[in-house]
């Protein structure tokens, strides 16, 4: 037992009781910034001065300085939380972008210019907390035992909640009972920016049917067609190679019919049945669009990814038909290997792009006014610093988030130490207390050494208000490419190749 309790120090000494906020934002500052920045590129004008074919305004490094402050008279100085608390400020620190003029080909030098501020989480990495001891901290005027993770707005203490959100990018199969559907597959389909909800379904015929953005209930054999997989056999390989599944698999080829016996003939057929009008060549361009941009945007955006689509939709679709035959079985949502956490970098992640976006129309608008008058602006004067900054702080301040979730961000309780602590480890569910979800309520066995068995509110939140366990520790993903590319090399195959 005293083994044990040296154990149980360490653990809190090095990982702390909200090291998992405060390594997620720091990922997000010190990585995710700058992918958003990247995937921006760069803002193209419609509207240029005279004598130029070509203006582009493109983005490079963006770094997040010391929280600042700026006083009436325009002087400007450190700030430290306590000063935030006491004269209800915000604890941020000013957001520096790069930013280059690209005319008619040729780069410009880069200027450096202050696109917001970014609310700083207490004790991260550009906290002027970070690294004080404990004396030094006593002498910031900050309680030394202050286990730091959340934000100070407007002189509030505020905190984000992580989100506990299904296993994105893969299918969790169930069983149905009645209607016209016997099996389904739910798959949420998330990259950065962007996440689809994808249904695939099991008809009472055999025939597998597809649901996403706009399109609906699209048998799957006819999509794999649309996507270039353009012969029967083909389609049938790709759907399943067992002899025992034969003909469930006939069933479905059979939904290709006469009108879709080719990838442009299926693309028209798609078109269609969303009733798009104005010609087949125009039918097909739209259909094309909305499978680049919103069919399983994890794997790809372009037409480049188009039969990796289609092989994974057909092994989403020998999933189901196993199913069918009881030989898989369906899948547990509330088993925490199907859980997901959103914690406060993620969170953060959402909240700057939407912002960032925001920006870059505001750039983009306020270069063509000023065109218009026969001149050229000045990049510093382009860019509306107030745009960031505001949907920042309104996010945190309100608890009203991308998505239209609200309750993300709430007040840090201060009741006492302990009842700061729980705030802080605590997890929220997405699901509405109105409803009964009486297992999502439940104790699931793999909660154990993640979730608190029974530290959950009383009443219509049980079960759904959560908090981690003392020792839970939350991993992150990673780019899944390097071991792509180490399987490839190993002398695994591509299907498509």
């Amino acid at each position: 037992m005293k083994g044990f309790e040296h154990i149980i120090s360490a653990f809190y000494k090095e990982q702390g009781l909200v090291r998992h906020q405060i390594d997620s934002y720091d990922r997000f500052v010190e990585e995710r910034m700058q992918s958003i920045v990247d995937d921006a590129g760069s803002v193209t004008p419609e509207i240029m001065a005279e004598g130029v074919s070509e203006y582009k305004i493109r983005f490079g490094k963006v770094t997040v300085g010391i929280p600042m402050f700026k006083e009436a008279d325009g002087s400007e100085g450190r700030i430290y939380p306590v000063e935030a608390r006491i004269r209800n400020l915000t604890y941020s620190a000013p957001i520096k972008l790069e930013v280059i003029k690209e005319i008619d080909g040729i780069k410009r030098d880069p200027e450096e210019v202050v696109i917001g501020s970014m609310p700083i989480m207490i004790k991260s990495k550009h906290c002027l907390l970070n690294k004080l001891d404990r004396n030094q901290l006593i002498d910031a005027g900050e309680d030394p035992e202050d286990p730091g993770g959340y934000f100070i707005i407007q002189g509030t203490e505020r905190v984000l909640i992580p989100i506990e959100d299904l296993r994105p990018n893969f299918p969790l199969l169930e069983k149905k009972i009645k209607g016209p559907v016997t099996d389904l597959a739910r798959l949420f389909s998330e990259t950065p920016g962007i996440r689809v909800p994808h249904v695939f379904e099991r008809m009472n015929s055999g025939i597998i049917c597809v649901s996403f953005a706009r399109v609906q209930r699209i048998p799957a054999a006819i999509l794999m067609m649309a996507l270039g997989i353009d012969t029967d056999e083909k389609i049938m390989k790709a759907l399943s190679e067992d002899e025992h599944l034969e003909e469930a698999v006939l069933a479905n080829i059979e939904a290709l019919g006469e009108e879709s016996k080719t990838p442009g003939e299926a693309l028209d057929w798609i078109g269609r049945q969303m009733k798009i009008g104005q010609g087949p060549e125009y039918r097909i361009e739209r259909v094309s669009e909305l499978l680049n941009q919103y069919l399983l945007p994890h794997i790809g955006r372009g037409p480049s990814s188009h039969l990796e689509k289609a092989t994974y939709i057909g092994k989403i679709a020998e999933k189901l038909i196993k199913l069918d035959h009881d030989l898989v079985s369906p899948d547990d949502k509330d088993h925490y290997a199907n859980k997901r956490l959103k914690l406060s970098g993620e969170l953060m992640e959402q909240a700057f792009r939407a912002a960032f976006r925001g920006l870059l129309n505001d750039i983009k608008y306020s270069f063509e006014r000023t065109t218009k008058r026969g001149k050229e602006p000045p990049l510093n004067t382009l860019v509306r610093s107030q745009i960031i900054t505001m949907r920042l702080e309104s996010n945190l301040a309100t608890g009203k988030w991308v998505g239209n979730r609200e309750g993300v961000s709430q007040h840090l309780q201060r009741l006492n130490h302990m009842d700061t602590i729980s705030h802080l480890r605590r997890v929220l569910s997405p699901l509405t207390t109105s409803q009964p979800h009486f297992e999502a309520r439940e104790l699931h066995p793999t909660h154990w050494g993640k979730l608190c068995a029974s530290e959950t509110p009383e009443g219509q939140n049980i079960g759904l208000r959560k908090n981690l366990a003392l020792t839970a520790k939350v991993t992150y993903g990673f780019d899944p490419e390097p071991v792509r590319k180490a399987l490839f090399q190993l002398g695994v195959e591509n299907w498509g190749d």
